[in-house]
């Protein structure tokens, strides 16, 4: 099983092929988002990926992302 964390995007590079940095619970990661940009990576500043061993996997919501957040820190319990 696998399991991906929510984490916004706060910079990107200009093109795809360069890491963009998450913010995945106040920590700050490079992460890879070619399997999410469809066009100008400035348009994913902001959005909620879910993260994957340093890759974006999908876009997701800041509600779904806070839910996920919520319930992993609950396991943590």
């Amino acid at each position: 099983m696998c399991i991906g964390v929510p984490g916004q995007i706060v910079a990107v590079g200009e093109d795809f092929h360069q890491l963009a940095t998450v913010n995945i619970c106040g920590v700050q990661r490079q992460i890879n988002i070619a399997l999410v940009c469809e066009g100008d990576p400035a348009a994913l500043a902001g959005k909620w990926v879910l993260v994957h061993v340093g890759f974006a996997m999908s876009i997701i919501d800041e509600q779904q992302a806070r839910e996920t957040l919520a319930a992993l820190e609950q396991l943590d319990s």
